[in-house]
């Protein structure tokens, strides 16, 4: 199931996992906003990301029964996801990650894929899970996919937080969708922006960005 984020901005949109939530709980986030002192709004609560991660993982489990199955997560941005879900997956598994780099400090990726990190273990033969934070133009990822499928795993679906639609400029077929949300950069949950912000515990706009991507 896919959780399409609100295009409401003013309150801070509730998704279908905390749409009963309590008044004290929705000043309990704005608190958070103002502890952090940077401006930005929640986009994704902690909690609709916790639920959300949950049923992925459970999906994950089901269908990667008696395989070889290997998470490969791509760095910096995927690491908390990462974390989360595999812990949630019930069953034997291994883990590995990649890093690239195309944003730099732009808001924007270039398209242009650096590799800084190659995978410590061979995925020839075995089922890999390719985990990554937010899908955007779909460059780096499809750029990735592909030089993993020439490795000759078993096979090789993808797994993504968020998926930001309107930013795509080529086709990415992504088998485990956390969120789709609209086109604004977004900051939290292991994504950043110049390096700041990956340790909110909530996926947050960046207000002085809003139309970026």
């Amino acid at each position: 199931m896919i959780i399409e984020a609100a295009r409401s901005l003013d309150p801070p949109p509730l998704y279908a996992a905390v749409e009963g939530a309590l008044d004290g709980e929705r000043a309990s986030r704005r608190a958070e906003i103002a502890l952090e002192g940077g401006k930005h709004r929640v986009l994704l609560s902690r909690e609709a990301i916790e639920a959300r991660v949950a049923e992925m993982a459970r999906e994950i489990t089901e269908d990667y029964r008696d395989q070889d199955l290997v998470m490969v997560g791509i760095l910096k941005g995927a690491f908390v996801f990462m974390a989360d879900l595999a812990r949630r997956v019930e069953l034997p598994l291994e883990i590995d990650f990649v890093a690239v780099s195309s944003y730099g400090k732009d808001t924007r990726s270039s398209g242009v894929v650096q590799i800084i990190k190659d995978l410590d273990l061979s995925i020839t033969g075995r089922d890999v899970l390719l985990v990554e934070d937010i899908v955007d133009t779909g460059l780096t990822l499809r750029y990735l996919a592909e030089m993993l499928r020439s490795r000759d795993p078993a096979s090789l679906e993808i797994c993504a937080l968020l998926n930001k639609k309107e930013a795509r400029k080529v086709d990415i077929d992504i088998k485990y969708c956390g969120f789709d949300v609209p086109p604004f950069f977004v900051v939290g949950y292991g994504l950043d922006y110049a390096e700041k912000y990956r340790q909110l515990p909530y996926v947050g706009i960046l207000e002085d960005l809003e139309g970026s991507d």
